[in-house]
């Protein structure tokens, strides 16, 4: 993802450097806001629910060269090149590079003062694209709990921008729930957005272990239902890892959760630890059970499900959103209502 602050070119840069001796000491990480919890990774043990588990080896489907390039992104070359069906997706991070949560799977550093939005982004943002020439633009952030709006604002200027000066483009919002203020997510929906994203993230039951203590499992479905009730039309959009200890049954009940307030697409993917300081990978699931999933999800309405283990909340956005279309015109053509 990229964050941006003025127009620019899609940079590239060496890959990072190793974290093996930072990792040779006894390490502390500080969950911001979360409740006083000891994260100390020593040197290689097994936390309550961190550290490597040398039972749990990574699989032959998931071994694959690592990407060159900013995002490090296993589908960056789909998502540029526009894979088969000719749509090109960029993902573009708003509201600077720091959260104010500190949800256990993620590796975004935090704090609980970022600095201030810059206030040139929105339209810097849009411009960029502009001379992008992509088809599809998701925009995400960081959690920004220290702004009243949680940054909806921020994006909805941004989105408005876009749509002045590339009207066709389509725009995917990817956002955090904004403390659950409602009328965040309205001021958002009617910016002119195409797609309304927010990501439950797993199943119910470990909701408190994966994600920070501000987020829950009830307070995204109140988003995603609002989000879809407050626009004629709205497509909203969800995501869940898979990988962290859920049960088949707590999976359906998700989806079952989700298809209640009318979400449109699902997104599955695989869990994987960025450092030992995060969570266990607890099980890599197959690509058959990644297709069982997707056949089931649409079974039961889901317009669209992609699944697989590579797969991101970004994942071919395009790609879902062209073939939902297309899908829904061959519909109306052939009943001709």
């Amino acid at each position: 993802m990229i964050s941006l602050t003025k127009p620019i070119t899609i940079p590239t840069h060496s890959k990072p450097k190793s974290l093996i001796h930072y990792y040779s000491r006894p390490t502390r990480i500080n969950i911001v806001g979360a409740e006083a919890v000891d994260y100390t990774y020593p040197g290689g043990g097994m936390g309550v629910h961190t550290g490597r588990d040398p039972n749990v080896k990574k699989p032959a489907w998931l071994r694959q060269k690592a990407p060159q390039g900013r995002a490090q992104c296993p589908n960056i070359g789909e998502c540029w090149n526009g894979g088969g069906d000719g749509i090109a997706t960029a993902t573009i991070m708003l509201l600077g590079d720091t959260c104010t949560r500190g949800c256990r799977f993620c590796a975004v550093k935090t704090s609980r003062n970022p600095s201030p939005p810059d206030p040139m982004e929105p339209e810097n943002t849009a411009k960029a694209i502009a001379s992008w020439g992509v088809d599809y633009i998701v925009l995400t952030s960081v959690d920004r709990d220290d702004l009243p709006d949680g940054g909806s604002g921020h994006f909805a200027c941004t989105v408005e921008a876009m749509k002045s000066l590339s009207p066709d483009i389509m725009v995917e919002c990817l956002t955090s729930d904004f403390r659950g203020d409602l009328n965040a997510v309205t001021s958002l929906v009617h910016s002119g957005l195409d797609v309304f994203a927010h990501n439950v993230e797993t199943v119910k039951r470990l909701q408190r272990i994966v994600r920070d203590p501000r987020a829950g499992y009830e307070q995204s479905l109140s988003v995603l239902k609002h989000a879809k009730l407050c626009k004629e039309g709205m497509i909203t959009k969800t995501s869940i890892m898979l990988g962290l200890g859920e049960s088949d049954e707590e999976v359906k009940e998700a989806m079952a959760d989700l298809r209640a307030i009318d979400v449109d697409i699902l997104t599955l993917g695989q869990y994987l630890q960025p450092t030992p300081l995060h969570l266990t990978v607890k099980e890599y699931v197959t690509p058959e059970k990644f297709t069982f999933w997707k056949d089931y999800g649409e079974s039961i309405g889901f317009r669209y499900v992609a699944s697989g283990p590579l797969v991101r909340s970004s994942y071919r956005a395009g790609e879902l959103f062209v073939k939902t279309m297309v899908r829904e015109k061959n519909i109306f053509s052939t009943t001709g209502s």
